[in-house]
């Protein structure tokens, strides 16, 4: 099953990023939660307290398929600010792998110069087009272009996470993990 990779970071959007972890994990796949830092414990921009998996550091060159950002603020500016972010989504990229980022965390694909010449959804008001004239942005829930996939915010994340599951697999496991959560397909 498809191994992702999914960074924590203080004040990330607890919302997004547990839909996403636990949606993935229904779909079988090997979800790697990391801490920007040594202490796993992460307060998101709620209150909530996450625990990661492991720390960064120790997952820094493993292969993954995907990683996906979860948005938020200051969550997503910590994301933006670590070297080490900015290196993985690189790497994974080069290597043809899927990246994937919710909410305001476009942002740190786009500092990553990641998405030149791509359309994304994001956050409204995280990105301007004056300042990234060479992005499309997009109002869309969701944006899937080429390896990298982007949503608009917490409102989208269970669709995004649907998303994820059918990119890194197929409709058959999306539909799946969907019809277990008693929601109607459309």
């Amino acid at each position: 099953m498809p191994a992702v990779l999914i960074p924590l970071a203080e004040g990330c959007e607890e919302l997004e990023a547990v839909t996403l972890i636990d949606l993935l994990r229904r779909a079988d796949f090997t979800v790697v939660t990391a801490s920007l830092t040594k202490q796993q414990q992460v307060t998101a921009s709620r209150g909530v307290r996450l625990v990661a998996d492991v720390w960064l550091e120790d997952v820094m060159h493993d292969d993954f398929d995907m990683i996906v950002l979860p948005g938020g603020l200051p969550g997503a500016t910590y994301l933006n600010d670590d070297h080490r972010i900015h290196a993985i989504l690189k790497r994974l990229n080069k290597s043809g792998k899927a990246i994937a980022a919710i909410c305001a965390a476009p942002l740190v694909l786009a500092h990553a110069g990641l998405v030149n010449g791509k359309t994304i959804a994001h956050y409204p008001e995280v990105l301007h087009s004056n300042e990234w004239p060479n992005v499309m942005l997009s109002d869309d829930a969701i944006v899937i272009d080429g390896n990298i996939l982007t949503s608009r915010g917490p409102g989208t994340a269970m669709d995004f996470a649907l998303t994820i599951i059918e990119y890194l697999s197929n409709k058959k496991t999306r539909d799946g993990v969907e019809a277990s959560l008693a929601r109607t397909i459309f």
